[in-house]
């Protein structure tokens, strides 16, 4: 454990900031989950819904640094290309 002041402000700080994230994450995994329901019941509309929900989810994680914006934009690619197939099936 750190003895130093700032070594213990920074420790504290880091676990602020890994609670955060953690919280981004599992919003963004519960966001993408609703997605591949829609998807495996065929419900168009409610997948279109929930995509671009997750959307906003994924732009937001990214933005506050909780992950990278390449991970973010692949994963909303990934999940509109999955959306779009619905209807051609």
């Amino acid at each position: 454990m750190a003895n130093h002041k700032s070594a213990l402000k920074r420790h504290k700080q880091s676990l602020q900031r890994a609670g955060r994230n953690r919280a981004a994450r599992t919003r963004v995994k519960n966001a993408i989950k609703q997605v591949r329901a829609a998807i495996q019941n065929n419900e168009q509309g409610q997948a279109s819904e929930a995509l671009s929900s997750a959307a906003s989810v994924l732009a937001k994680a990214a933005g506050k640094g909780a992950m990278h914006w390449k991970k973010a934009a692949r994963k909303i690619s990934r999940l509109a290309h999955a959306v779009n197939g619905i209807s051609a099936q």
